[in-house]
């Protein structure tokens, strides 16, 4: 989902999303109308989602003002056009869980809706009914930016600069952390939320032992990992990438965990670095146009420098998406962590 750039002035995201037509009102005030802005919506129309219909990558550009436009390889919307988030909704279905949604709207040249997007925060059933009960204007950017944080998940061990392991929910800030290039370093910010394992947001299982790690490790689906050495990957001519996990995803022992809820920490430092959990070398959240909608309005306003710090992705790697061999496997994370702790 989210692709950083060397330059943090711009970053991309890919969100799957329906055409507003795809999702209509089968029974309410405003039946047979397709979901529109905040303004024309009815809280208890019933929506339905047309059978056949699937999901459409729309890749967003942010730009360091923070706009949003639609970047050119993108499979719907207009290349360059203006994006806005209108409103975050909740929807009712007849059986499950509440859905919540993201009401995008695209913006010709001359101010006008040229097309209307929803990004459903969870899977939507096709032909089952899904009832309106909540819309606001508030936390539709917060939404999409949680969408573009790498996560850790509740239990997962984060090495700190003395060696000694601790649980991410137990860290504070201030604590020092070890990082892979400079040494320890102090925890900027904690984030945390609990979200339905689901869909984009459900997070992946890397077991024991795969990666070097002694125990199983749980994080964000596009939480990108450090890889040594792979085959696969020292054709593009570098030996350290890092990987989505959910690009390492093979079926066996690196899985989808979907189902239930799922508590969600994300480590902020003054700069993007390469951490350890669970003894593999991960990366911190790496704060952009994108993802600083996430921290606290406060903590941006005391810190206007730390958005400049994060120019740069950690020292020497290369994050282009690359074509992973699903048997190919990585023992060097070990002797690396050994090599940053002795520094």
């Amino acid at each position: 989902m989210l692709t950083p750039l060397q330059n943090a002035a711009q970053i991309t995201q890919t969100v799957a999303v329906f055409p507003a037509t795809s999702f209509c009102v089968e029974m309410g005030a405003n039946t047979g109308d397709p979901i529109g802005v905040i303004d024309d919506l009815a809280l208890d129309d019933v929506y339905q989602l047309a059978s056949g219909q699937r999901p459409k990558e729309l890749r967003l550009t942010a730009r360091a003002d923070g706009q949003l436009l639609i970047a050119g390889n993108s499979d719907t919307g207009s290349a360059d056009a203006h994006l806005h988030l209108d409103c975050l909704i909740t929807l009712m279905p007849d059986v499950g869980a509440n859905v919540d949604g993201i009401v995008m709207v695209e913006v010709d040249n001359a101010g006008m809706i040229a097309a209307v997007y929803l990004l459903p925060l969870a899977p939507l059933e096709p032909q089952l009914g899904y009832t309106l009960v909540r819309k606001t204007r508030d936390g539709a950017r917060r939404r999409l930016a949680q969408l573009a944080c790498v996560s850790f998940t509740r239990g997962t061990q984060i090495t700190l600069a003395n060696g000694t392991l601790r649980p991410i929910e137990e860290l504070q800030v201030g604590d020092r952390v070890l990082t892979r290039d400079d040494g320890a370093q102090r925890v900027r910010w904690i984030g945390q939320t609990t979200t339905r394992a689901i869909g984009d947001l459900a997070p992946v299982l890397i077991r024991a032992g795969v990666h070097g790690n002694e125990r199983d490790l749980l994080l964000s689906p596009d939480h990108r990992l450090l890889v040594h050495n792979r085959r696969d990957l020292h054709r593009l001519g570098r030996a350290d990438h890092l990987v989505r996990a959910r690009d390492l995803v093979n079926g066996g022992d690196v899985t989808v965990q979907s189902g239930g809820f799922v508590d969600y920490f994300q480590l902020l430092f003054d700069r993007h670095h390469i951490i350890f959990a669970e003894g593999i070398a991960a990366e911190s959240l790496l704060l952009d146009p994108l993802t600083r909608a996430a921290l606290p309005d406060d903590h941006m306003a005391h810190s206007p420098g730390l958005l400049m710090g994060h120019q740069r992705v950690a020292l020497g790697l290369d994050i282009r998406p690359v074509a992973v061999e699903r048997s190919a496997q990585t023992s060097q994370l070990p002797s690396q962590l050994r090599r940053a702790m002795m520094r």
